[in-house]
Formats: C-alpha cells, structure tokens, sequence
C-alpha cells in the first residue's frame, strides 16, 4: 500500500465499527465495518473483512465481503476469495478466478464522472452468483 494521503489506516479483524470514514489515505479492513468509506487512496478489504455500505476510491484490492455500492474511479481487483454484491461503478476490473461477482456493473472511462464509449453490463440478478473461471 503506498502512503501518498499519509500513513494507511488498518480496521483489524475482530473489531466492528458502524459509522462512516473519510480518509486521505489509504485504507485496510479486515473488521467488520458498517457505514461509508472515502478515500483519495487504495481500499484494500482483507479475506475476512466484510463492508456494508458505501465505498469511494481511488483503487481497490478485495478479498473479503462487499455488499453496497462501490465506486472506484481506476482499478477493481477482485482475488478469488472475494464475495461482491450490489452496484458496482468502475473504469478497470481485474477478477481472479473463483470470486463471486453478484453485482451491477458499469464501467468508465478514468473519471467516474465520464463515460467514453464505456461498457455497461449486469451480472447476477436472481439468479447464481456469477463466477469466474
């Protein structure tokens, strides 16, 4: 994790917050948090951190739990343990085989704000998780 915004911030494992975090830098969950979450940085949620809410950055690795929507303006990496469910906005996804992808999809140029001739798709619904393979 790099430290541009200053020192990265950790949720341990074994700690719940409910609440909402802004932040500069970048952030690791491998709690449980119940809330909001933005950042100009990284937010990396660890195997056994889970998020329900809303999160904003700038990048994200994720092997934990998502559900909520996620709003990452440059690079979604998704390892192979994580569990995503709920609205997904991003402008690069990286998915490893064996991560559950439950979600709305829409992808963008660099900029959230912009869509380039972007791609939209929608995965899951009622029907299975969607996994890669």
């Amino acid at each position: 994790m790099s430290e541009i915004g200053g020192q990265p911030n950790r949720i341990e494992k074994n700690t719940k917050i409910k609440g909402d975090i802004v932040s500069e830098a970048d952030f690791r969950i491998d709690g449980k948090l119940d809330g909001n979450v933005k950042t100009s940085g990284k937010v990396v949620i660890g195997k056994d951190g889970y998020i329900h809410g809303k999160v904003e950055c700038v990048n994200a690795d994720i092997e934990g739990s998502f559900n909520g929507e996620l709003l990452v303006s440059d690079l979604l990496s998704l390892k192979s343990s994580a569990i995503i469910e709920g609205t997904v906005s991003v402008s690069k996804l990286a998915v490893e085989p064996g991560a559950t992808f439950n979600a709305s999809c829409s992808m963008k140029g660099k900029g959230l704000g912009t869509n380039s001739g972007g791609f939209k798709s929608s995965v899951g619904g009622k029907n299975e998780p969607a996994k890669a393979s």
